[in-house]
């Protein structure tokens, strides 16, 4: 705070004038005003979404034989045929295990798929608990 001296010039005296500089303090609530003003209808501000209810069982595919979790080159997972995301695969092992006899899954990985999405999704498959586990398309690579 800056104290400034100086003589009256009316003649009041030789006593020295002191003021305090109130100004700094007076910008300095102006901004703590003007941050409440700006954040406090952020806060209080709400939009109503109404979401779709979500079907209570998924329609699965599933053969009790065997099933097919294929990865292609763009790194779509997909479960006998029909595109899904990783959740819906861990539904899908889930419900597989649920049968009586545990069916065959067999994977095959495009050659060109990313690395991290194949393994990612045979992480998956091992904390699942699948024990019947088949990859195809190996054969390709039987002569090398």
């Amino acid at each position: 705070m800056a104290l400034s001296f100086a003589r009256p010039q009316s003649g009041a005296g030789d006593a020295p004038l002191s003021d305090m500089n109130t100004t700094p303090l007076i910008d300095v609530m102006l901004v703590l005003l003007i941050m409440f003003i700006i954040t406090i209808p952020i806060q209080t501000h709400s939009v109503g979404v109404d979401l779709p209810a979500q079907a209570s069982e998924l329609p699965i595919r599933m053969d009790p034989v065997k099933n097919k979790v294929t990865i292609d080159a763009g790194g779509v997972i997909r479960w006998n045929g029909a595109a899904i995301d990783r959740m819906t695969l861990r539904q899908y092992l889930a419900a597989s295990l649920r049968l009586p006899v545990e069916p065959e899954l067999q994977f095959q990985p495009d050659a060109a798929a990313r690395y991290v999405t194949v393994d990612e999704v045979l992480a998956d498959i091992k904390r699942s608990g699948v024990t019947n586990l088949g990859f195809v398309g190996n054969e390709r690579y039987r002569d090398f």
